[in-house]
């Protein structure tokens, strides 16, 4: 699966969120999401969630997008 907006591939967790209204995937990865993220609601599987994937390093993620 890759993501909608830059093409990446994405991990497992970014797969795996999805909208909580329409259960649809968001298919968006950690740093696309984090443009939009404030605004919607979403279920994300914390469980699936490695080290890269913690939000907080997203400003330093430039090297794929």
């Amino acid at each position: 699966m890759r993501c909608l907006s830059c093409n990446t591939i994405l991990s497992s967790f970014e797969a795996t969120r999805k909208y909580i209204d329409s259960q649809e995937f968001v298919d968006l990865c950690n740093y696309c999401f984090k443009e939009i993220g404030d605004t919607l609601v979403v279920d994300e599987r914390f469980d699936l969630m490695e080290e890269a994937d913690e939000i907080s390093d997203v400003d330093d993620y430039d090297e794929d997008c």
